[in-house]
């Protein structure tokens, strides 16, 4: 029997006033004309789906949109239950509340890959509740029995040429009870979840009516470019605006907690003024380190520090360890990496008698509305948020630095205030990706088969710095793809958590970085060690893992691994599960004339589930597998006396047009539960290259990233 809830929803399809239940606030829905009623309440379906008069649909996304689709996969999932054409609904961003909580994080967060897979049941079964309410308004009032009726392209059809729009009938579904389990669509009738379908936001970012974080603009907006220390972590003691005073535009000079900023009338004049300011710090606990006393502090751990077990340990590690034919050991190291999004930091701010309205780009909504507060002493309810798109975010914008600026520097100038970042300050005040060190060991019999493993992975805790995981707990985020598929008799795994004063931040496909390339490096490494191929070896160990097997399997036969690559090229094998997708990439490589990587072509076989959007599928394994490029290739932060040494993308690299590889992609047809996949071809290229390399040259990388210089002083 289908279950209903107590609570009305009046005001949930009717748009057009605040009603009893829920607070209907007007959003700016980027690339229409018009602006969508979003209904900011605590109840399901409310938070989802709004239907006005006119029959304009508009989906409540909760996923901030930057790049990875989320304003096409999240409408296909509305739709497909409501039985309407996606072009018949439209996308606002929710605002910040609770009912929009990312179940897989705890939070009204963007990130993880979570995106599709908290929205996969939620998504549907709220277009389903909206289904059930207007075909039971549209009984009602025609005094029908409801298995008479179909809901069909916005339109409830019935007997005797009896119709209705969707928009005609919300007043009167709005009072309907909502079914809490819905019957949801058999997945063989799907008409556009798994269809390959254009993007929704494609045609706004190509004509440039898409409003990213840097285009807002307000009425009496001035514009802010702000000092920082020069050691993250920096505070000012003082500062002489002598020189500032006078130039041209220049309104005010402003010190906020973490920086002085320069408000004036255009970005340019502020930026040119900034450089003018003399500034006094206290460059804090930070100043002393460096990059090798980093990676070295998180080295010593390894042996100083108490373990926490990611698993269970599996049989008698030390035992079979002993008894082994041949012992093999290695360490990896994975360095800082900056986020380096192509739109560096930004927010709009405006104060106003105790109220603040910020507009920008970020991808933890509850956390920006919180920071604010804090920063200017009102209270959250008291501080309305507009998410633009974001021109990138692979974690950076998960952060509230630059948001928490703005609105102290709007509440001091008491104007509309957009701070802008350079890329260089961009650049040198990230929250960078942690360093890692692994270490593993393994025990291989007389056929070179491993029967003993042990793990283990050194790092720092972002989730302990962001959320304040209480000490000696088991951080998920650091333990990501540190288990693999292969059955090994005996293992053991373990965590050390390791601060080393320096702030970090979550990263594209976070953990699985470090440990998939330690893994997937030492996989082949135990193959060499055995004589065997490694595709081959691979797959000897998965006879119990379908899932792995098949992907390895389809991967290999793709790139052709059975037969040898062109002259001057190898190529390279990585396996790995990442958020519930299982892939197998392989890497063909050979080096330029000055010892340089060159990737000509990557092959990806991936398992993702149910898909929602192939399309934008592909798209997103080819957009992780250049990001990955670039970091196990060309990209590291170093740092000397606290001093981020990188400052554009002259010394901090990515991954240019001409040096992209032929990327071919097969996606598995599977019923299994969604996976994500905006991450895990990220950590999976660099071992794959990093295994073809080592086949090329003889030499393996263990410290990326892999340059010529590191590739020349590597050892077999």
């Amino acid at each position: 029997m289908n279950q209903t809830t107590e609570t009305s929803r009046r005001g949930f399809l009717k748009g057009t006033a605040a009603l009893t239940g829920g607070l209907l606030v007007g959003v700016a829905v980027p690339g229409l004309n018009k602006p969508a009623n979003a209904a900011a309440t605590l109840h399901t379906p409310n938070a989802w789906v709004h239907i006005s008069d006119d029959n304009v649909i508009t989906l409540l996304t909760a996923r901030s949109e930057m790049g990875q689709g989320v304003y096409t996969s999240m409408p296909m999932l509305i739709a497909e239950e409501l039985n309407v054409r996606l072009d018949q609904i439209q996308v606002a961003v929710a605002p910040p509340d609770k009912a929009y909580t990312n179940d897989l994080l705890g939070a009204q967060i963007t990130g993880g890959s979570t995106s599709v897979r908290d929205g996969w049941e939620k998504l549907r079964i709220a277009g389903a509740q909206v289904r059930e309410m207007l075909l039971m308004a549209a009984a009602k009032r025609w005094n029908v029995d409801r298995s008479a009726l179909r809901a069909e392209d916005g339109m409830v059809l019935g007997p005797d040429g009896k119709k209705a729009t969707y928009g005609e009938l919300s007043a009167d579904a709005s009072t309907m009870p909502v079914i809490a389990k819905p019957a949801l669509k058999d997945p063989k009738d799907f008409r556009i979840v798994g269809k390959r379908t254009r993007r929704l936001d494609t045609p706004m970012k190509v004509n440039g009516t898409a409003q990213f974080g840097i285009d807002v603009k307000l009425p009496g907006m001035v514009y802010a470019s702000i000092e920082q220390c020069p050691v993250i972590g920096g505070k000012p003691k003082s500062y002489d605006d002598s020189a500032v005073k006078g130039m041209p535009g220049v309104l005010a000079v402003v010190q906020v907690a973490d920086g002085v900023a320069v408000v004036a009338d255009s970005y340019w004049r502020a930026q040119k003024a900034r450089q003018q300011l003399k500034v006094t710090w206290d460059e804090g606990s930070v100043a002393a380190l460096d990059h090798n006393s980093i990676i070295g502090g998180t080295r010593a751990a390894l042996d100083t520090v108490e373990p926490i077990d990611i698993v269970k340990p599996k049989g008698d590690v030390k035992t079979a360890m002993a008894g082994a034919a041949k012992v093999v050991k290695a360490e990896y190291v994975t360095p800082l990496q900056a986020h380096a999004p192509m739109e560096p930091m930004n927010f709009t701010a405006s104060y106003e008698n105790g109220k603040v309205l910020v507009i920008g780009p970020t991808q933890f909504q509850q956390g920006a509305q919180g920071a604010v507060a804090a920063a200017v002493g009102v209270k959250p309810e008291d501080v309305t948020l507009r998410t633009t798109f974001l021109g990138g975010g692979f974690g950076r914008r998960l952060e509230l630095d630059f948001i928490s600026q703005a609105a102290q520097i709007s509440k001091a100038v008491g104007r509309p205030v957009k701070l802008v970042w350079s890329r260089e300050d961009d650049m040198s005040h990230d929250f960078y990706r942690p360093v890692g060190v692994n270490r593993l060991q393994a025990g291989l019999d007389a056929n070179g088969m491993p029967v003993a493993l042990h793990f283990q992975v050194a790092s720092q805790s972002v989730t302990q710095r962001a959320f304040g995981l209480p000490p000696k707990t088991l951080d998920p985020f650091m333990a990501e793809a540190s288990v693999t598929g292969y059955a090994v008799p005996n293992t053991r795994h373990d965590l050390i958590i390791h601060d080393t004063g320096f702030r970090v931040g979550y990263w594209r496909a976070v953990s699985h970085n470090m440990n998939a390339f330690a893994n997937e490096s030492f996989m082949d490494e135990l193959a060499h060690a055995a004589g065997k191929d490694p595709y081959e070896y691979r797959l000897a160990l998965l006879k119990d893992q379908p899932r792995f097997a098949n992907v390895l399997k389809l991967a290999a036969q793709k790139a052709g691994w059975a037969t040898p690559p062109a002259a001057g090229r190898a190529r390279g094998i990585a396996l790995m599960e990442g958020y519930d997708t299982y892939m197998a990439q392989v890497a063909e490589v050979s080096l330029d004339k000055d010892g340089e990587v060159r990737v000509h072509r990557v092959t990806i076989a991936a398992d993702v589930g149910q898909m929602v959007n192939p399309d934008t599928v592909e798209a997103q394994i080819m957009s992780a597998v250049v990001f990955g490029m670039g970091a196990g290739l060309k990209q590291e932060i170093t740092m000397e006396k606290g001093r981020v040494q990188q400052s554009n993308f002259h010394d901090y690299p990515v991954v240019r047009m001409y040096e992209t590889p032929v990327i071919d992609i097969v996606l598995v047809k599977s019923t299994e539960k969604p996976g994500g996949i905006g991450e895990p071809a990220t950590a999976l290229v660099v071992p794959a290259i990093a295994n073809a390399v080592a086949t090329l040259t003889g030499k393996r990388v263990r410290k990326l990233p892999m340059t010529a210089q590191a590739i020349r002083t590597a050892t077999a």
